[in-house]
């Protein structure tokens, strides 16, 4: 029986909302390598189906993975290039969770034949479908919204000093999306959130890859710290009390888009 690797619900607005580190599963063949900490898959980006859940709504589609990203991290190159040279992350099959915790209880990370497998059996899926979902809304639409959500923990000293912004957006320092779409996205203040644009976290892999707004593919990420609705350690339970403070900023930044998406698509006509 093959094993789903992803979830996507089709929308027909000109936003898709991809949250590729959603899974936490770790796939049965390989699951008894990893140790009692791996199985925790702490770092996952809990509850943003959850969260996002009101994007349906706006006629969003909505791709999430399955698997977690302790077995492959989608957000990142198949090459296992990094992204952030000479700065601490993880890799595409990472060996350590953000703490530095080892993964693995033999301590050492996957052979080039199992790194290729996963490639194949869980990576190109979630990138086949994300292809194919922005391919298709294209067929409708001249310019279209990627959004990127992601989330994490808000103090990780071995990642970043202090308490990261609640919003964390990346363009890949302005070129995966247009500017004047990111200010229109942020035009409305969100009072009680500390923002920045393009810091410590500028965008993982599908933001940069994707994004490409001179071809109409206008990609945004959020990394938004998991405190602002969310109980950061385990069990890691979600906060309504917290996510309806949250809630109303993102659906106003997503209609924000929108809109500007709908004058732009109207231009291209």
């Amino acid at each position: 029986m093959t094993e789903r690797t992803h979830t996507l619900v089709s929308g027909t607005a000109p936003l898709l909302i991809s949250i590729p580190h959603l899974g936490r599963r770790l796939p049965a063949r390989i699951a008894g390598s990893f140790t009692p900490i791996a199985r925790e898959v702490a770092d996952t980006d809990w509850h943003l189906d959850r969260l996002y859940g009101f994007a349906t709504a706006l006629g969003a589609s909505v791709l999430g993975a399955e698997v977690s990203r302790y077995a492959i991290d989608l957000n990142r190159p198949p090459g296992g290039e990094s992204l952030y040279p000479g700065q601490t992350t993880t890799g595409l099959c990472p060996t350590e969770t953000f703490r530095g915790e080892p993964l693995y209880a033999d301590g050492a990370p996957p052979d080039a034949d199992e790194l290729a497998r996963r490639l194949q059996d869980y990576w190109q899926p979630y990138h086949q479908a994300l292809q194919a979902e922005l391919e298709r809304l294209h067929q409708v639409h001249r310019h279209v919204l990627l959004w990127e959500a992601h989330s994490i923990c808000s103090v990780l000293p071995r990642l970043f000093e202090g308490k990261l912004p609640d919003l964390n957006f990346g363009t890949n320092d302005g070129k995966s999306c247009d500017p004047d779409l990111l200010a229109t996205v942020l035009a409305d203040d969100v009072p009680g959130f500390t923002q920045v644009v393009n810091g410590r976290f500028k965008g993982g892999y599908i933001t940069r890859r994707y994004g490409q707004p001179e071809a109409g593919t206008h990609a945004i990420q959020l990394e938004m710290c998991q405190s602002c609705y969310m109980d950061e350690t385990s069990p890691f339970g979600y906060r309504p009390d917290r996510a309806e403070k949250v809630q109303p900023a993102l659906q106003t930044m997503l209609r924000n888009g929108l809109t500007w998406l709908e004058r732009k698509n109207a231009g291209a006509a």
